[in-house]
C-alpha cells in the first residue's frame, strides 16, 4: 500500500517522520536490518530527538504499529466497497480493493506489521502482540460484514466469521511473502484471485449447510 495514499495522523513532526521512516524503512529490509542511526537518516532527525521520542528501537517499532493501525484504518473507512448494500458484496469489495492496491514496488504494498511479526514473534514480545493487535483488528472489521452476510444469505456452517476473516489475513500475508521472495506483486494477485473464488464458493447455494 504505498503510503502516499494513506491518511497521516497529526503529531509532533520529529516524531511523525520517524514514524514515517519506519514504516517505510522496515517494509524495505526488515526489523532487524533497521538501524536507529538509517530511522534517523531517513526521517532527517538527529539521533538525539529519536531517543527524545522513544526509549528505543522496540518501543519505536509498537509505535509503529499502532501508527500503521491508524493509518491504513481510516484509509480503508475511506475505500468505495463499504458502499454496497448486500453485505457479501461488501466482502469481495474489500478482496477486490486490496487486490487493486498491490502496485508499485513490493516494498509499499506489503504489510507492516506483517513484516515485523514474522521476524521478531518471539524475541520480542511487545512488538509481536502490537501486531496481533493490528492485524485482528483489521480482520475485526472484515468479520463484521462476513457475519451479516452469512445471515442474510443463510449461511450456516461449520467456519465462522471471524475464521473466515482472519483467514483473508493469513491469505494476504502469505501472498506479501511470495511477492517479496520474487520481487513481483504478479503472485499476490494470483493468491487474491484465489481467496475471492474461494469465498464466492463459501457462499453459493450448494455450499450452504446445517452445521
Amino acid at each position: 500500500m504505498s503510503d502516499t495514499l494513506m491518511t497521516r495522523p497529526a503529531m509532533a513532526p520529529a516524531r511523525q517522520k520517524l514514524l514515517e521512516a519506519a514504516l517505510a524503512v522496515i517494509r524495505e529490509k526488515g526489523y532487524v536490518a533497521a538501524t536507529v542511526d538509517e530511522l534517523c537518516a531517513r526521517a532527517a532527525v538527529a539521533k538525539g530527538s529519536f531517543f527524545h521520542h522513544f526509549e528505543g528501537k522496540e518501543a519505536l517499532a509498537v509505535a509503529a504499529a499502532n501508527y500503521w493501525s491508524e493509518t491504513t484504518s481510516a484509509f480503508f473507512a475511506a475505500a468505495p466497497y463499504h458502499r454496497h448494500k448486500d453485505p457479501l458484496d461488501r466482502v469481495l469489495g474489500y478482496i477486490d480493493f486490496r487486490r487493486a492496491i498491490l502496485t508499485g514496488e513490493v516494498s509499499e504494498f506489503t504489510c507492516l506489521v506483517g513484516t515485523m511479526v514474522q521476524e521478531v514473534y518471539d524475541s520480542h514480545p511487545a512488538i509481536r502482540d502490537a501486531c496481533d493487535a493490528s492485524i485482528s483488528a483489521h480482520a475485526a472489521t472484515i468479520e463484521a460484514d462476513i457475519a451479516a452476510a452469512m445471515k442474510l444469505h443463510g449461511i450456516r456452517a461449520k467456519w465462522t466469521a471471524n475464521s473466515l476473516a482472519l483467514h483473508t489475513q493469513a491469505v494476504l500475508q502469505g501472498a506479501f511473502i511470495l511477492a517479496k521472495a520474487r520481487g513481483s506483486a504478479d503472485v499476490a494477485i494470483a493468491s487474491v484471485d484465489h481467496l475471492r473464488h474461494y469465498v464466492e464458493l463459501l457462499f453459493q447455494p450448494n455450499a450452504r449447510r446445517a452445521s
